[in-house]
C-alpha cells in the first residue's frame, strides 16, 4: 500500500490543536471528524502493544501507515479520516493531533473516463481495484463543495481480489462479524457520485467485502452486474438415484471438493461442509415439499466423475427425483455483496446482484434510498441467487423506493425492513441503563446516538410504551454493551428484561411493481411504523409467506411495529408451499409475542389488502396475531388443490385481534 506524505505550503498557520471527534468505532477501525479537508494533520499513533501496524485512510486510499507510537503528518482532503490499528480494538486518537492550515488549490473534477485521461482500469482479469480506487480517490479529492462528479467505465468484465482490496474493518447488521473487511470497491467519503458502468460486470474472488458506500451522499450507481467468480453454494442435477445413493451432477465452473469422503463447498476458496440442500425444478420452482425448505443432506459421499458425485442418501424418500436440482449450503455471511452504511440519498439504477456471500444488499444507518429496476436475477442455468435476503434494511430512516426490480432464486427475502431493539440488561439508576445487542449477528453498529429519542418496549408483550425516552450520552462499553444515560427517568413498568428501539430511525417503503419469485422463506418483511405500500407486485412460488409483518424483542431483536400498511393490486401465484418461519398464512402478521392475552394494545395496526389477485392450494389468505384494523376487501381469490392444504383450510386464522373488516369467501 501506498504511503502518502503531504507538505504544508510555506504560509502555514501556527499549528494548533486539532478538534477531531471520534466517533463510533468499528472491530479494529475508528471514525474521525477532521477539522477540514484542506488542513495538514499531524500526530503519533497510539502506544499500543497489542498492535503492531496502524493505517490511517481517506476511505480509498492509505494516507498513512506505520508501527505503534510512530509520528505522522497527512493531509486528510476529506472530512472524516479511518484510522486501523491491527489487533488493536477501540484505540483513543485523539490527544495528539495538531493542524495547519494548508493552501492547497483544489481543481473540480465533473468526469473522470475509464480507458481515458490516463485511467486505465483493466479488463483482462487482473485486479482493477487500485485503479479504480484512483478514480474514486480523485473524485473525493475535489472537496466537499464539488458538482457532481461523473465516473463513467467502458462496457467490461473487471476483475477484483482481497489482495489488493483496501483493508477495513467495520460492523455489519445480520451477517458473521469479520476483524477485517477487504474491501474491493470503497465508495467512501463522496458526495454527489456517479459511476456509469454502462452494461459492465465486477467480478469478485475469494473472501471480501465487494462494494461499500459509507458517509457519502447522492451515490448513484448505473448498468452493473455483481457477481462472483464462483458461486458460494453449489447447485447439483440429481442424475440417479439407486441402491439407496443419489448421484448428484454439478457444473465445471462450480468449486467444490470431495476429500476423506466429505464433500466440501469452496465458494470463497474456504473447505465448509454444507449443513442443508433445497431443492428446485429444472425451470427454477421450488420443490413444493410443503415441509421447511432446507432438508437434511449428509456430505459423506465418493466422487464418481470430475463432475458426478455420489451421496449415500436415498433422495426419493424425501419426495425428490431424478432431473431436479439441489442447492447445497451452508449458513456462514461473510460478506454481503454491497454495504450501506451511513450513507444518505443512494440510487441504484439497474445494479443486477448474481449471487453473493451474504445477502446483497445491506443498508445501515443510512437515509433515503432508491432502487429502480435491477435485482437479484439467476446466472444462465442456475436457480440460486443470494446466500440469504436479497435487500436488507436495518435502522434506516427517510423513504426506501423500490420499483420494478426482479428477486429471484434468493435463499432469503426479497426485502427486509426493520429497527435492530436492544434489550434492557442493567438498571444502574434511574437514567441509567445498560443495553445488549442481542444477537450476534447484528452487533456493533450504531443504533443510538446521543440525542436521538428511545421507544421502550415491553419484553413479553411487545407493547410500546406510550412516553419516549432520550439519550444523553451513549458509550460503548464493548462489541455488544452499550451505557446509555437518560434525560428523564425509566418509565414505570420498563427495567431489566425489556427493550429499547431508536424512536427516529424507522423508514418508509414503497415497494412497486416488483418481482418476487422461487425464493425460500418469505417474499417481503416489513417491520416500520411509518407508512408501508406494496402495490402492482407479483409475488410467484415464494416457499414461505409472500409478505410478512414480523418483530420481536426474544429472538433476532427485530422490532418496529406496523402502523399503516397497503398492499394493493398485486398478484399473489401458489406461495406458502413449504413451512417456514411464521409462514403460516399468504400474508402473515406473526409478531413475536410471549403473552398476547395481557397485552393493552395490538402490536400491528391498519393494514389495508385490497384489490389483489390470489391463485392458491386452500391455506389462509392472512394469519393474525395481535393485529388491529385489518381490512381485506374487493380481492379476486382462486382456489385449487395444488398442493397439500393449511389450518382446515381456513381462509383467516386470527389470534388476539381486533376491529376486522374481512370480505365473505
Amino acid at each position: 500500500m501506498a504511503m502518502l506524505a503531504a507538505t504544508a505550503s510555506a504560509d502555514a498557520q501556527t499549528t494548533r490543536q486539532a478538534k477531531v471527534e471520534q466517533l463510533y468505532s468499528g472491530r479494529q477501525m475508528q471514525v474521525l471528524c477532521v477539522p477540514s479537508h484542506d488542513y495538514v494533520l499531524s500526530g503519533t499513533a497510539p502506544r499500543d502493544a497489542n498492535s503492531k501496524k496502524y493505517r490511517i485512510l481517506n476511505g480509498s486510499t492509505v494516507l498513512w501507515e506505520g508501527e505503534s507510537g510512530k509520528s505522522f503528518r497527512i493531509l486528510p482532503r476529506c472530512r472524516k479520516l479511518y484510522l486501523v490499528g491491527e489487533n488493536s480494538t477501540n484505540s483513543q486518537w485523539q490527544a495528539e493531533w495538531q493542524y495547519e492550515q494548508n493552501s492547497r488549490a483544489i481543481i473540480p473534477c465533473e468526469e473522470l473516463n475509464g480507458g481515458k485521461d490516463g485511467y486505465n482500469i483493466p479488463t483482462d482479469g487482473t485486479d482493477a481495484g487500485p485503479a479504480l480506487r484512483t478514480m474514486l480517490d480523485r473524485a473525493a479529492d475535489t472537496g466537499c463543495e464539488k458538482k457532481q462528479t461523473t465516473i463513467n467505465l467502458p462496457k467490461g468484465e473487471y476483475h477484483f481480489y482481497p489482495e489488493g482490496a483496501l483493508q477495513m474493518s467495520f460492523y455489519i447488521s445480520n451477517h458473521d462479524q469479520q476483524d477485517m473487511q477487504p474491501v474491493g470497491i470503497p465508495i467512501v467519503g463522496q458526495k454527489g457520485l456517479k459511476i456509469n458502468g454502462n452494461g459492465s460486470t465486477f467480478v469478485f474472488h475469494g473472501a471480501m467485502q465487494p462494494v461499500l458506500i459509507m458517509d457519502s451522499e447522492g451515490v448513484e450507481l448505473n448498468d452493473i452486474t455483481i457477481k462472483h467468480d464462483a458461486p458460494y453454494y453449489n447447485e447439483g442435477k440429481i442424475v440417479e438415484i439407486k441402491d439407496g445413493s443419489t448421484t448428484l451432477e454439478f457444473a465445471e465452473k462450480l468449486r467444490w471438493q470431495v476429500k476423506e469422503g466429505k464433500y466440501y463447498l469452496m465458494g470463497d476458496g474456504v473447505p465448509r461442509p454444507h449443513r442443508a440442500v433445497l431443492a428446485f425444478e429444472s425451470d427454477g420452482r421450488m420443490v413444493a415439499t410443503g415441509k421447511g425448505g432446507d432438508m437434511p443432506w449428509p456430505n459423506t459421499c465418493e466422487q464418481v466423475t470430475d463432475k458426478r458425485v455420489r451421496f449415500f442418501n436415498d433422495a426419493s424418500k424425501m419426495g425428490l427425483k431424478e432431473g431436479q436440482i439441489l442447492v447445497l449450503r451452508h449458513y456462514g455471511r461473510p460478506h454481503p455483496a454491497m454495504v450501506l452504511y451511513r450513507a444518505n440519498d443512494t440510487v441504484l439504477n439497474n445494479v443486477v446482484f448474481r449471487d453473493s456471500q451474504g445477502m446483497a444488499l445491506i443498508a445501515q444507518r443510512s437515509r433515503n434510498i432508491t432502487i429502480n429496476g435491477g435485482g437479484c436475477k439467476c446466472a444462465k442455468g442456475r436457480v440460486y441467487t443470494v446466500s440469504a435476503d436479497a435487500t436488507h434494511f436495518s435502522n434506516c430512516a427517510g423513504t426506501i423506493n423500490v420499483t420494478g426490480a426482479v428477486y429471484e432464486g434468493m435463499m432469503d427475502d426479497a426485502i427486509n425492513v426493520h429497527s435492530t431493539c436492544l434489550g434492557i440488561e442493567q438498571v444502574l439508576s434511574p437514567t441509567e441503563i445498560i443495553a445488549r445487542y442481542m444477537h450476534p449477528q447484528a452487533v456493533g453498529f450504531e443504533v443510538f446516538e446521543a440525542g436521538e429519542n428511545i421507544q421502550f418496549i415491553k419484553g413479553k408483550t411487545l407493547e410500546n410504551h406510550p412516553t419516549l425516552g432520550k439519550a444523553v450520552s451513549v458509550q460503548k462499553i464493548d462489541e455488544t454493551h452499550l451505557k446509555i444515560t437518560l434525560a428523564e427517568p425509566l418509565p414505570d413498568g420498563i427495567g431489566e428484561g425489556d427493550a429499547i428501539e431508536n424512536a427516529d430511525w424507522y423508514p418508509a417503503v414503497n415497494f412497486i411493481g416488483c418481482t418476487v419469485q422461487h425464493n425460500r422463506a418469505r417474499g417481503t418483511l416489513f417491520t416500520t411504523p411509518k407508512p408501508v405500500l406494496v402495490k402492482d407486485c407479483k409475488f410467484i412460488g415464494s416457499s414461505g409467506s409472500a409478505i410478512l409483518l414480523a418483530g420481536d424483542a426474544q429472538g433476532w431483536y427485530e422490532s418496529g411495529r406496523c402502523l399503516d400498511v397497503k398492499i394493493i393490486n398485486n398478484l399473489f401465484d401458489h406461495n406458502l408451499i413449504q413451512r417456514y418461519q411464521f409462514t403460516e398464512g399468504i400474508i402473515s402478521i406473526y409478531p413475536m409475542v410471549k403473552h398476547p392475552e395481557k397485552q393493552t394494545a395490538r402490536y400491528h395496526q391498519n393494514i389495508l389488502i385490497e384489490g389483489n389477485t390470489f391463485y392458491t392450494h386452500r391455506v389462509p389468505l392472512i394469519y393474525a396475531i395481535s393485529a388491529e384494523g385489518i381490512i381485506f376487501r374487493n380481492n379476486t381469490v382462486q382456489f385449487d388443490d395444488k398442493h397439500a392444504p393449511m389450518h382446515n383450510k381456513r381462509p383467516y386464522v386470527l389470534q388476539h385481534c381486533g376491529k376486522t373488516d374481512l370480505q365473505k369467501l
